[in-house]
């Protein structure tokens, strides 16, 4: 759904042909001081009825971007499209975009229903017309019981529920939405990740979300496009993201990630050899990497390696190994290694019948499929 072919210019931003894009960022740059840039040269283009979600550390420009495409924030150079009509000039309030923040932003003097019908009045609507819309939002997410309850009388998941709601009220074809389950604890905070998605998917409305949560992002979305210092390091699928990335901070940010340093010794046919620093010669896919003597950061998988002979892959490559740490997690467990002259590498491994424990100080072998090894640029 909505999803495009994305290239890398000279610049290194990650871009997509903006023709036939709902929503478009091009050229855009944002300075607060006229010196640095927050956001460099943003080219970035969404299709009507995708999720997307700009994903990445604090000061990295994502929430930047979702508050220039709100309008709170004004775009230093370019332009930002919204179905095909520039709207740098527009104020929020004509931009015709639900928001929903963090902080849910209710008013509190309003009960959940005078909440929802403001959005409504302000817009000039009759009151018959409010009150069904107002019920069709609540029923949405479950929450027409409580339309006579101030925010104060609600819990924090279902402040956002009615956060959530407000947003919808007025049928808008974009909604934007600023870390929204962050204050939520960890149950809660899952559960509402699938309300949203199912919302989204039952209304066909484009979503952009912004989150620092790897997890979040990789559970609700169509694209996430990974920020960096002012630029998209990547754009793509979740699982493209997580399964091929495209250099060393990617393979870091979204999920956990074993790092090996060497040097490329060979380079051919999509295939490469590396040395690492303690010796060993291991096969790996190169990306970001084009030399032979070139210094590369290997990434594996946790979830990839293995400590028993009989589940490793055909032809996998092995390595000697100690345990440093072995710790049961109930439907997993997590074995960290000395491996390579690196104390960090780890294992995760399914809690399956008559698997072994192992013992810290025990000398094991590892092992894993050559292309579940990527050659990345060092960090």
């Amino acid at each position: 759904m909505g999803r495009e072919t994305v290239s890398t210019g000279e610049n290194g931003v990650a871009s997509s042909d903006p023709s036939d894009a709902f929503v478009a960022f091009e050229h855009v740059q944002k300075s607060y001081d006229g010196v640095s840039l927050v956001v460099k040269d943003l080219n970035l283009s969404i299709g009507k009825g995708e999720f997307l979600t700009m994903l990445g550390p604090s000061g990295s420009g994502k929430t930047t971007c979702l508050m220039m495409l709100a309008g709170f924030e004004t775009a230093t150079h370019g332009e930002i499209k919204l179905d095909g009509r520039n709207i740098n000039q527009v104020p929020p309030h004509k931009r015709g975009i639900g928001m929903v923040f963090q902080n849910y932003a209710l008013f509190p003097h309003m009960t959940v229903g005078e909440n929802l019908a403001f959005p409504l009045e302000v817009r000039g609507m009759g009151k018959d017309m409010r009150e069904a819309k107002v019920k069709r939002a609540l029923d949405m997410v479950q929450m027409y019981a409580f339309i006579n309850r101030r925010p104060a009388q609600l819990s924090g998941g279902q402040q956002q529920r009615i956060a959530l709601a407000r947003a919808l009220v007025f049928d808008p074809s974009l909604v934007l939405m600023d870390e929204p389950l962050g204050a939520l604890d960890k149950q809660l905070r899952e559960h509402m990740q699938f309300e949203i998605k199912h919302l989204h998917e039952s209304l066909g409305i484009t979503v952009v979300y912004v989150t620092h949560d790897q997890g979040e992002a990789l559970t609700m979305s169509d694209r996430v496009a990974v920020f960096n210092d002012g630029r998209i390091q990547q754009l793509a699928a979740p699982a493209d993201l997580y399964e091929r990335p495209d250099n060393s901070f990617v393979a870091q940010f979204i999920g956990e990630n074993n790092k090996l340093s060497g040097t490329i010794e060979s380079l051919g046919d999509g295939r490469c050899t590396v040395r690492l620093e303690t010796g060993e010669v291991i096969d790996a896919t190169p990306v970001n990497v084009t030399t032979k003597g070139a210094k590369t950061l290997v990434s594996i998988r946790p979830e990839r390696v293995e400590y028993k002979p009989e589940a490793m892959p055909a032809g996998a490559h092995t390595i000697d190994a100690e345990v440093m740490e072995f710790i049961y997690m109930g439907d997993m467990f997590r074995t960290r290694l000395r491996v390579a002259g690196s104390d960090d590498f780890v294992i995760k491994s399914r809690n399956t019948l008559g698997q072994r424990m192992l013992r810290p100080g025990e000398k094991i072998k590892i092992g894993w499929a050559p292309q579940d090894a990527r050659a990345l640029d060092p960090m």
